[in-house]
């Protein structure tokens, strides 16, 4: 007798899908995005617009002068031979701006460095608003204490730096015939004045941009230095400057930016050529912000499109300068520097 034995198939169950977790933000987180997002594409638009408008109103000038915009350094747009350019005012621009970021750099790194890891709490805060008060002060009062003040105390400095350092050409000051000049009328309105001016502008941006990057220093870092036996300054120089080499670098370049474009006090203190002057200390210098502004009022409909040239040339080099500041000082937040 035989037993048939029936086996009982049971159907393998499914394999378990996970389980998806979607946020559903509320109205209020919703209402926040789209006002950032607006403000965020609102901002865009209006850059866009600027350049849109400059192009624009600059097209007339830049087809009658070509590529030679680049490198003419006169400008008479309205004039009989019609020969305009930028070269004399971009090159006044570099040499303001770089002039005040070698005196800016240093005194705002140390200031940065005073506030954030050597005064206690209270005068902590006292000196950050000391600090961005400085940014509130207009231009024009800048160039006035430049012009009254600034200048006839400086001008004693610019004749020693040139009696001693003229064997650097940036350094002379010579007559057209190349003999030295040690006159003061010599030393008056010149880049290196402006460019003093223009650095204590800037130092309040500066500051406050290393200050945060240096606060942003992970305490655990800072304690596990100074425990090993390290000074302050040793603790700084391993720690707290690595970590804010990235606000040290996006906070000048975010100077430079504003440096670039100063206009009022640049204004009241340059006096205005337009030929290339390698002598920094030596009268006479010019910028692209300064020519707008004198030439605006009396300027014919092309002499509006030859400056509204001379802007674009100023807008794209700021924006540029602005973008990769902005970049690095992102970047820097992260902490992804600190060594």
């Amino acid at each position: 007798m035989t037993t048939d034995s029936v086996t009982e198939v049971i159907p393998a169950s499914p394999t378990p899908r996970p389980r998806s977790l979607v946020s559903r933000p509320v109205q209020a987180d919703r209402v926040f995005r789209a006002v950032c997002y607006a403000a965020g594409g609102i901002t865009v638009a209006i850059m866009l617009a600027v350049g849109v408008f400059l192009s624009g109103r600059a097209g007339e000038a830049l087809a009658r002068s070509g590529p030679a915009f680049l490198w003419t350094q006169a400008w008479s747009p309205e004039g009989g031979d019609g020969q305009f350019g930028i070269a004399t005012v971009l090159f006044g621009t570099v040499t303001i701006a770089f002039i005040a970021l070698s005196i800016a750099l240093p005194l705002s790194l140390a200031t940065a460095l005073l506030i954030s890891e050597v005064v206690p709490g209270r005068i902590r805060s006292t000196l950050i608003s000391l600090v961005d008060l400085m940014a509130a002060v207009p231009s024009v009062v800048f160039g006035l204490w430049g012009v009254f003040f600034l200048q006839a105390n400086v001008i004693p400095v610019s004749q020693w730096i040139s009696t001693y350092f003229a064997w650097i050409p940036l350094f002379a000051v010579t007559d057209p015939s190349g003999a030295r000049v040690t006159d003061a009328g010599a030393f008056t309105s010149s880049a290196f004045i402006a460019g003093i001016v223009v650095s204590l502008m800037i130092v309040p941006t500066q500051t406050s941009v290393m200050r945060e990057a240096f606060s942003q220093a992970p305490l655990g870092e800072r304690e596990g230095a100074l425990a090993l036996g390290s000074t302050r300054w040793g603790m700084i120089r391993t720690v707290v400057l690595p970590f804010g080499r990235g606000g040290i670098i996006g906070g000048t370049m975010l100077a430079l930016g504003r440096a670039l474009g100063e206009t009022i006090a640049v204004v009241m203190i340059i006096s205005p050529i337009f030929t290339i002057n390698w002598q920094v200390l030596k009268t006479g210098t010019n910028s692209v912000s300064a020519l707008i502004a004198l030439r605006y009022g009396e300027a014919s409909q092309f002499g509006l499109s030859a400056l509204m040239a001379a802007g674009l040339v100023l807008f794209i080099i700021t924006l540029i300068v602005n973008f990769t500041a902005s970049t690095i000082v992102a970047r820097s937040r992260s902490g992804a520097e600190s060594n």
